[in-house]
């Protein structure tokens, strides 16, 4: 091993290493081993930003842009509206939210797709008195498998698509991925429809209700001129229960009380820590003349004269607020936005609200300016939780923005345009006839998979000419050595797919496709079954809540354990590899 591998495979593991941990974001972690790539030697300075300029990081840019634009024409809500019926029995509503799901992924982003589904179910969780955990997981789980179906519908395609093109001088076309993982996607979204929504705990099982699962723990102030004040808090019980709120405790001072607090006199400046849905909260507030917990805050808020809204937001893992505080962030004096309650898997907030840390998956209640929740949401890289409608949307040109996107799909597919070159023309058409508006182009692009795609590659490029992913391949094959051709497919499959499942999809693929290139040249095979079977196992992160974004998106609002995720996961991606083992012999034959 020669000294450029050793420094290569540490950088490596390094960040493996670092990504499973999770203290720090994925993007910052690649684009340090970028720079110590570069430091040390192993990745030569002109090609240090190469990975930024690269194919696969321009195709996932401009898709996130098309989806943005798919979005604001209306484009998506028209398919909803069309398709979806909440009096429908639960497998039939798993089955229609999962098939539109799969194929809003197919052709969009998968994380955009479930953000734009799941307030859809949500609301039809409510409306038949369901748990939302019955349908949010298997909705994530069809967004995933959607994405398996064309090139654009998930980085892992993207970027197999790319190493193809660099080691065989031709990448897949639109479609290619569609006989394998199509037709995997479709048994796969058979299953979660038919059996694996079964085996989701029940309601009855200790699952929470769907109103237990909007439940927040907020703070509410006793106001100086306070009618409450020198009450004891017991006395403010039949109040409570009216409202149908809990009141689980009080800061006085900063300082929470304990043990006593049921028998202490109220003085101004109180706050009640409650437990309640977003409009008991505010039928206690109005009947008791209590204030929010930042009352110079709420001050500044009215005296704007525009009204007030109640925002719910979900918390992706690269959000402005993960691992932060409210006040940390300034949302307060920044965004004019008071941090009311914090949900997190129906467990109790046992600190003061706006100095306690948010975590992935956790659903936040928040006042805003009226009319400034969407601004404030993607200011925090939070999706909203409830239906946005379509006031924010131009139907005038739904089917002018379908039609564009069609034809640079169809194009591409039929060879008459390069790929990137027919969705940069999307995005220059959809900005001039503001589909999208300008002040949107930016924020629609996720930067931090950008960066991570930008960081990634230069590395995995040298890591394969340094002679590091041929060093693997050869380990592989030495390990598998006497196996028949598709057991050592199926072995690359399960590494790759475990991978996935703690790591990032997109630095797995990253690494494990030049090792499945060098694999099949090993065995004097074709590369492809060895491309595609890498691509299918990237994107099956179905076991744990931090394989895929889609996954921690739906922990807080569906009120999931990390162990509730393998119940159906793990029997879907052991039907995924055995279902798609097969067809990438017939008709990606060895």
């Amino acid at each position: 091993m020669t000294l450029d591998q050793i420094i290569l495979f540490s950088l490596f593991i390094a960040v493996f290493a670092l990504l499973l941990w999770g203290r720090w974001r994925y993007d910052i972690v690649a684009f340090t081993a970028l720079m110590v790539g570069v430091a040390t030697g192993v990745v030569p300075y002109e090609q240090a930003f190469s990975g930024f300029g690269h194919e696969a990081t321009l195709i996932v840019g401009l898709v996130l842009v098309i989806s943005a634009g798919l979005v604001h024409s209306g484009a998506v809500y028209l398919i909803t509206r069309t398709l979806l019926d909440s009096g429908r029995k639960l497998g039939a509503h798993i089955a229609i939210m999962g098939g539109i799901g799969a194929v809003l992924s197919a052709f969009m982003n998968n994380v955009a797709a479930l953000g734009l589904l799941m307030p859809v179910d949500m609301q039809a969780a409510q409306k038949a008195g369901r748990s939302p955990s019955l349908s949010l997981m298997p909705l994530s789980f069809a967004t995933i498998l959607g994405g398996m179906a064309t090139l654009i519908g998930t980085p892992p395609n993207i970027i197999i698509s790319s190493v193809r093109a660099e080691a065989l001088d031709a990448p897949y076309s639109m479609f290619d991925f569609a006989p394998v993982g199509g037709i995997t996607a479709l048994i796969g979204l058979g299953f979660v429809a038919l059996i694996g929504w079964r085996l989701i705990p029940q309601p009855e099982d200790g699952r929470l209700t769907a109103k237990e699962l909007a439940q927040y723990v907020a703070e509410l102030t006793v106001p100086e001129d306070s009618k409450l004040i020198g009450k004891r808090v017991f006395e403010l019980q039949e109040d409570a229960e009216k409202a149908d709120v809990a009141i689980i405790g009080l800061i006085r001072a900063g300082k929470r009380l304990y043990g006593s607090a049921r028998n202490t006199r109220l003085e101004a400046g109180d706050a009640l820590v409650l437990e309640a849905v977003p409009e008991a909260l505010d039928e206690l507030r109005s009947s008791l003349s209590l204030a929010f917990s930042d009352e110079r805050r709420e001050e500044l808020l009215v005296a704007g004269g525009e009204g007030l809204d109640i925002l719910e937001l979900v918390v992706p893992g690269d959000s402005r607020i993960t691992g932060k505080t409210a006040q940390g962030i300034g949302l307060s004096w920044r965004q004019r936005a008071v941090l009311m309650g914090i949900s997190r898997q129906g467990r109790r907030i046992t600190r003061e609200v706006r100095k306690t840390e948010v975590q992935p998956g956790d659903l936040l209640l928040l006042l805003v300016p009226k009319d400034q929740g969407g601004v404030i949401a993607d200011w925090l890289g939070c999706l909203t939780l409830a239906d946005r409608g379509l006031a924010v949307t131009d139907n005038t040109k739904t089917w002018l923005a379908i039609g564009m996107f069609a034809a640079a799909v169809a194009a591409a597919s039929f060879g008459l345009m390069h790929l990137p070159i027919a969705l940069g023309f999307v995005v220059v058409a959809y900005l001039l006839l503001r589909i999208v508006p300008l002040q949107d182009l930016y924020t629609s692009v996720e930067w931090p998979v950008i960066v991570l795609l930008g960081s990634m590659i230069p590395l995995g490029t040298a890591l394969e000419s340094s002679g590091g992913t041929e060093l693997i391949a050869h380990g592989l094959v030495s390990l598998t050595n006497g196996w028949p051709a598709w057991a050592i497919l199926t072995a690359l499959m399960v590494v790759t797919m475990t991978l996935s499942d703690v790591l990032n999809n997109t630095a797995t693929t990253i690494v494990a496709a030049p090792i499945g290139i060098s694999m099949a040249a090993s065995l004097g095979v074709s590369a492809d079954p060895f491309l595609m079977a890498v691509a299918i196992a990237a994107s099956s992160a179905f076991l744990t809540p931090i394989g895929h974004k889609n996954n921690t998106l739906i922990l807080g609002p569906g009120g999931y354990s990390f162990g509730d995720y393998w119940r159906m996961g793990l029997p879907l991606e052991i039907l995924v590899v055995a279902v798609s083992i097969p067809l990438i012999l017939v008709f990606w034959p060895l």
